[in-house]
């Protein structure tokens, strides 16, 4: 597959605004959807709309085959050992959420603590100070460097008797630097600690596997992978679903219910209450298959174009200060969070905007790393397989007036 082919899958990046051709550069915050997933979500609505695990009848049996076989796929998409290991959420907030809540009420007590990357989404950091504020539980803090790098060799030091659970992003979401997850959890497992991932910006740009990283907790939202929104998976090694109490109780999370007590459904369902996203989560099936298409070596070679082509140019204009720097790309995606020295952030993306450039401006939910870089906020252009090398040379000419313009 051509990058071009792949591209003509988004009709989206076909319009315009302000009469301008339209350059998404948002896909951080949610990509954009093919057709062929706009297709499933159609037909789930129009088709075979029905509630799943319940009724007997034709188009529940096939709303509920649909249903499992995205399971089915997600499960072999990130090399998960069983689909028990799969649950279905609304999103990575809602999985970690989840975690929160199921594990750290079963596992944690008074004066226990949870290890948090300094870079972490406030998705990662929320859940982890509403569970220590409940169980007196405390938050210590993984730091980065100036270049945004994890110190990872400071992680034993931080690590006590007390660690119940180390939480780090697999990539950062402001930085877009791959983290070192892999010895990560080797050294948290050295120390019977669980580790649970935020894949929310990887799944999308490098293959993961479960099983191989041997993480205890993985989650990811479909809508930044060209699922539809509302749609998430936690994955959960059994051994912890086994352990842990139910998030929420309802419907279809039961094996049976009396007034005196109530027994659990099976895994996964345990952790599924009350009617699922029927519609949307079938959309996960054509999802994957865009991702697979994406890692074609000729729409790859594109992307490691684009990403040498902005990272060179950031970096060279000294009026830029890019965060997340690396001397491996390789370990890079091409996502590129900045600040313009003397400019602010919204005034420069809104002026990108009106050239037709799509870009996240603010704090990017992670306010504690904007503290620690002294700012209060970014720009952030972030690529996608079916962007351009052309998209790109538009986007810095873009910027570099945008910049000339704010500092006259």
């Amino acid at each position: 597959m051509t990058p071009s082919e792949f591209r003509q899958q988004f009709p989206v990046l076909e319009r315009e605004v302000y009469g301008k051709p339209l350059v998404y550069l948002d896909s951080a915050a949610t990509s954009q959807r093919p057709v062929a997933v706009a297709d499933a979500l159609s037909t789930s609505m129009l088709r075979r709309n029905a509630n799943i695990h319940r009724a007997v009848h034709a188009l529940s049996s096939e709303a509920t085959d649909a249903f499992e076989r995205s399971r089915e796929k997600v499960r072999q998409f990130i090399g998960a050992g069983s689909p028990e290991e799969i649950v279905f959420t609304s999103g990575t907030t809602a999985s970690i959420n989840l975690v929160a809540h199921s594990f750290g009420d079963k596992f944690l007590s008074q004066g226990d603590d949870i290890i948090i990357a300094e870079s972490e989404h406030h998705s990662d950091i929320i859940p982890w100070q509403l569970l220590c504020s409940r169980k007196g539980s405390k938050i210590v803090v993984l730091p980065i460097d100036d270049t945004g790098r994890l110190e990872v060799e400071k992680l034993p030091e931080l690590i006590s008797e007390r660690t119940k659970l180390i939480c780090v992003a697999h990539i950062s979401n402001v930085l877009g630097l791959i983290n070192p997850i892999g010895q990560i959890i080797a050294l948290a497992h050295s120390h019977g600690i669980p580790v649970l991932v935020d894949g929310a910006q990887s799944v999308a740009h490098v293959s993961v596997d479960v099983t191989e990283l041997d993480c205890d907790f993985f989650a990811f939202s479909g809508h930044k992978m060209y699922a539809a929104t509302g749609t998430g998976v936690l994955y959960a090694k059994k051994k912890w679903l086994e352990q842990m109490d139910p998030f929420m109780g309802g419907g279809e999370m039961i094996d049976t219910v009396s007034w005196e007590r109530s027994t659990y459904a099976a895994l996964p369902f345990k952790f599924e209450a009350g009617t699922p996203n029927i519609n949307s989560v079938p959309t996960f099936v054509p999802a994957i298959n865009t991702v697979i298409d994406s890692r074609d070596p000729l729409v790859a070679l594109e992307q490691d174009k684009i990403k040498a082509f902005v990272y060179d140019a950031l970096t060279s204009d000294e009026r830029i200060v890019l965060r997340g720097t690396t001397q491996d790309l390789g370990q890079k995606i091409p996502l590129f969070s900045f600040s313009v020295t003397g400019v602010h952030h919204e005034d420069l993306a809104l002026v990108l905007d009106k050239m037709g450039i799509a870009v996240r401006s603010g704090h990017m939910c992670a306010q504690p790393l904007m503290t620690r870089y002294g700012v209060t906020g970014m720009v952030r252009a972030s690529f996608a397989p079916y962007n351009t090398l052309e998209e790109a040379k538009q986007f810095i000419s873009a910027l570099n007036r945008a910049i000339t313009l704010l500092k006259q």
